[in-house]
C-alpha cells in the first residue's frame, strides 16, 4: 500500500480554490511497505522538484557501509509525458566505497541503459538515518516541467545469494508527477 503526502502549499491552494487544484505537487512523499527482510529495504521516497535541482531521498530499514551488503538502487526518472518509459535512470550502491551514475536510458531493463549524463549530480548516504540523497540538477534533464520516479532497491544475503528486488509500490510503476517551482 503506498500513501501520498501532498505540500502543504498544495494543500493551502486546494482549501482556497478547489476548482484550481494543480495537477501536481513541487514535491511528493510515497511510503513503502516493510517486505524485503534487509537493511536495504525500501520504505520511503521523497522527491522535490525545485526551481535548480531534483532531489530524490530514499529511506531504508538498516543501511549499513559495509560492502558486503550488496546494497544498492536505481531510481527512473520519467521526464516527457509522451514518451512511455523513463528517460534517466540514477544507479549506485549504497555502501562505502561504490559509485553512482546518471545514466540515459530508453527503459527499465539494464540492457537499455546508455552512457553516463554529464553535468551537475550527486548522492550522499547518511547511515545514522538510513537515507540516500539523490541530487540532478533540472539542465541535465533538459529542465522539465515535470518528473516522476520508480525505484528499486537489493541487497545480498552473507551466504551471496541477491535479495529479491523491492520496487517503491508495483514493479516498474511511477509516482505521481511533480511539478517545478
Amino acid at each position: 500500500m503506498r500513501t501520498t503526502i501532498l505540500s502543504a502549499a498544495t494543500l493551502a491552494v486546494a482549501a482556497l480554490a478547489p476548482t484550481q487544484l494543480p495537477a501536481s505537487a513541487d514535491s511528493i512523499g510515497v511510503s513503502d511497505p516493510k517486505d524485503l527482510g534487509h537493511g536495504a529495504d525500501l520504505r520511503s521516497v521523497e522527491v522535490k522538484h525545485g526551481g535548480r535541482n531534483v532531489v530524490i531521498t530514499t529511506t531504508h530499514s538498516d543501511l549499513v557501509e559495509s560492502f558486503r551488503s550488496g546494497s544498492s538502487g536505481a531510481v527512473f526518472l520519467d521526464t516527457d509525458r509522451s514518451h512511455a518509459g523513463p528517460e534517466f535512470v540514477f544507479s549506485g550502491g549504497y555502501f562505502v566505497g561504490t559509485d553512482y551514475a546518471l545514466l540515459a536510458t530508453g527503459g527499465f531493463a539494464t540492457s537499455a541503459w546508455n552512457g553516463p549524463v554529464d553535468g551537475s549530480y550527486g548522492m550522499r548516504i547518511d547511515y545514522d538515518t538510513d537515507q540516500v540523497r539523490m541530487r540532478i540538477s533540472r539542465t541535465v534533464m533538459g529542465a522539465p516541467d515535470e518528473v516522476r520516479v520508480a525505484v528499486r532497491v537489493a541487497g545480498s544475503r552473507p551466504d551471496g545469494s541477491s535479495t529479491k528486488r523491492d520496487w517503491l509500490g508495483a514493479p516498474r510503476s511511477f509516482t505521481e508527477w511533480v511539478a517545478a517551482r
